[in-house]
């Protein structure tokens, strides 16, 4: 620690998605306090996206053990130096327990449930104007995203995975919606395809690879890592993907993005900012929750959001975007 500093214990989320949408309160407090050092506690999923962050001591990747034994390993780990503020999104028992000047602890407050970027804001009392997700990148970041996606015309980014098969848009359908907007008369006509992913989802490539050329086409699924993901997708024209990190990825990073919805509530997740969007089928989250309470994850709630609502809905996206991000074509 250099002298003058002003430490910060900042636990946030496991999930991406979760990670993302309280990473304003970090850029806030980059901005309100400079001489600020930070020591950010993630799991191993989202730790990445954090690698960035001015002011960087340390980011501990938070691996779960038996018994909450994981708890007791990071009071260990943070127990023997004196923070200026601890900012625990998890509300752990643990976080009363280290030596703070300042303390904000997560506890879920009565209510109607808000939105999870408003849920992280009310811990430092900023739920009035909660800051936008923002995920730091160095020159470095952005030079190898750059390289990533260099080449002619706009770009077309799909994530077509998620975190369990109920929320999974049909593979198919993200491929005749790709053919609609890049194809002949298409609002994205000759424009590339990026689709993103993680390892996992290697499998999507092979039914998107043949939509565009070989040369418009730009595979990043399992190829990068998640911080230069990021990064690319500020050079997204258009983003559409299920409910997921990527989503929220791409929402911070700028992106317009559409969000598929089905058996999650987009009232909590939905993508944030102002050239965000979000389609769902003919079901409400409270219909589907009343036909699958226990949201079985064996069954897809998204059959009933077709490639029509979806292609009307991002060209509505696309033309209400026109001004801000048209210069991508």
């Amino acid at each position: 620690m250099t002298q003058g500093s002003f430490p910060i214990l900042f636990i946030t989320a496991t999930r991406i998605g979760d990670a993302v949408l309280s990473s304003g309160l970090l850029a806030k407090l980059r901005e309100e306090i400079p001489n600020a050092r930070f020591t950010i506690v993630a799991g191993p999923a989202a730790a990445p996206l954090f690698a960035d962050t001015p002011g960087l001591d340390e980011v501990i990747v938070f691996q779960k053990a038996r018994n909450g034994g994981h708890w007791l390993a990071l009071w260990n780990r943070v127990r023997h130096r004196r923070w200026g503020l601890v900012v625990d999104l998890r509300g752990s028992a643990m976080a009363s327990f280290v030596r703070t000047k300042r303390r904000a602890i997560f506890r879920r407050q009565p209510g109607p449930a808000v939105h999870k970027v408003i849920e992280a804001a009310r811990l430092l009392k900023l739920e009035d104007e909660p800051p936008a997700p923002h995920i730091f990148t160095s020159p470095e970041t952005e030079a190898a995203a750059a390289a990533l996606t260099r080449g002619e015309g706009p770009i077309l980014a799909l994530a077509p995975a998620a975190n369990w098969v109920g929320k999974t848009w049909p593979l198919e359908r993200f491929a005749q919606l790709a053919i609609r907007l890049l194809g002949e008369g298409g609002a994205l006509q000759g424009a590339r395809l990026m689709v993103l992913g993680s390892p996992d989802d290697s499998g999507v490539v092979a039914s998107l690879r043949h939509v565009v050329p070989k040369a418009r086409f730009i595979d990043l699924v399992g190829k990068t890592d998640l911080l230069t993901g990021y990064a690319a997708l500020r050079h997204a024209r258009l983003f559409v993907g299920n409910d997921s990190g990527l989503m929220h990825m791409a929402a911070a990073a700028g992106a317009p993005t559409l969000g598929l919805f089905g058996p999650s509530d987009d009232t909590l997740y939905a993508p944030w900012g102002p050239h965000t969007r979000v389609v769902r089928g003919a079901r409400s989250f409270e219909q589907i929750r009343l036909q699958d309470p226990d949201l079985n994850q064996s069954f897809c709630h998204m059959m009933d959001l077709s490639v029509d609502t979806v292609a009307q809905a991002a060209n509505q996206l696309l033309k209400q975007t026109e001004m801000s991000h048209g210069r991508h074509l």
